[in-house]
């Protein structure tokens, strides 16, 4: 099973590693990563989504295990907002992207490996990933959207604006239009979104590897607040999609295992992407995303010994 787990986060580790050399030795140039992000953002990571949504059925979202995974993740997301907001002092932006950093998990480049070897099928993962595209996605995004704006009637209009403004909202709603007419799309199309899309996870990790190079040391009230963050994403969350799954729903064996599995999933590289797109603290994104992703090595192993 540790074996398995660790196979998982490899292809991480790798293009992370590969992206800081080339901040390092300046391989790109000084704007590279900001244009790179920007790609992700606006080209890569909506063919991605569009795609994926395209193919989905949003009745994989009604079953028990992903009500149990959707009530957790909210009460995480939750308590990082009220904890940014008290605590930590952040503005509404950056305390959605701690909120995110806490809750949101890594489903596609680590969930998949590790769904496929050690749940041994993915259509409980596709779901969970479904509900966050779906829903939580969407919801931070209009967060984050919000909280950059100053006026009421500004962020009125920026609310009803967001689906035609922000590209990942909008490939998403497109996606969805599109399965529920129940007609695949041509190889056509499909052939250079998919060629498109399969950038994005690299492209993000490139992306976040190459601002280590210019990473500065946090504070004590930043070091605990990255330390808060990891602690809620690597064990609050998993536990307490554990409690919710055996003692409010009655999961049990293989079920239980897969929502407290997706559930300990590391947060994914998409927050460190927003915090890019939107010009805030992309230094707390990344910190979380590398640290939940270490810690995670063990925590993902143990879940895996404990409840296989």
């Amino acid at each position: 099973m540790t074996g398995t787990v660790l196979a998982g986060f490899l292809p991480i580790w790798s293009i992370t590693a590969v992206g800081w050399a080339a901040g390092r030795f300046d391989v790109l140039g000084p704007h590279a990563q900001g244009v790179l992000g920007r790609f992700a953002f606006t080209f890569a990571m909506p063919a991605l989504l569009f795609l994926t949504m395209s193919r989905s059925r949003v009745g994989d979202l009604f079953q028990p295990g992903v009500l149990v995974f959707a009530l957790s993740l909210l009460a995480v997301f939750a308590v990082g907002l009220v904890l940014g907001h008290r605590v930590f002092r952040r503005g509404p932006g950056e305390r959605t992207i701690g909120a995110m950093a806490a809750a949101y998990v890594n489903s596609a480049n680590l969930g998949i490996p590790v769904a496929v070897h050690v749940l041994k099928d993915t259509s409980f993962l596709v779901a969970a990933a479904l509900f966050q595209t779906l829903l939580i996605t969407p919801l931070i995004l209009t967060l984050i959207d919000l909280g950059t704006r100053r006026g009421t009637r500004e962020r009125w209009l920026a609310l009803l604006k967001l689906p035609f403004r922000n590209p990942v909202v909008a490939a998403s709603g497109c996606g969805l239009a599109v399965a529920a007419l129940g007609r695949p799309l041509p190889h056509e199309v499909t052939e250079p979104l998919q060629l498109l899309g399969g950038a994005a996870v690299p492209a993000a990790l490139f992306a976040l590897g190459m601002s280590l190079h210019a990473r500065v040391r946090p504070d004590a009230g930043g070091r605990a607040e990255r330390g808060v963050l990891v602690t809620l994403k690597v064990v609050g969350q998993p536990l307490l999609a554990y409690a919710l799954g055996r003692w409010a729903f009655g999961l049990g064996g293989h079920a239980l295992l897969s929502v407290v599995l997706v559930a300990g999933l590391p947060t994914a590289q998409n927050a460190f992407l927003f915090a890019s797109e939107y010009r805030l603290d992309t230094d707390l994104a990344r910190d979380t995303v590398l640290l939940s992703t270490l810690c995670s090595m063990v925590s993902l192993s143990a879940i895996a010994w404990l409840l296989a």
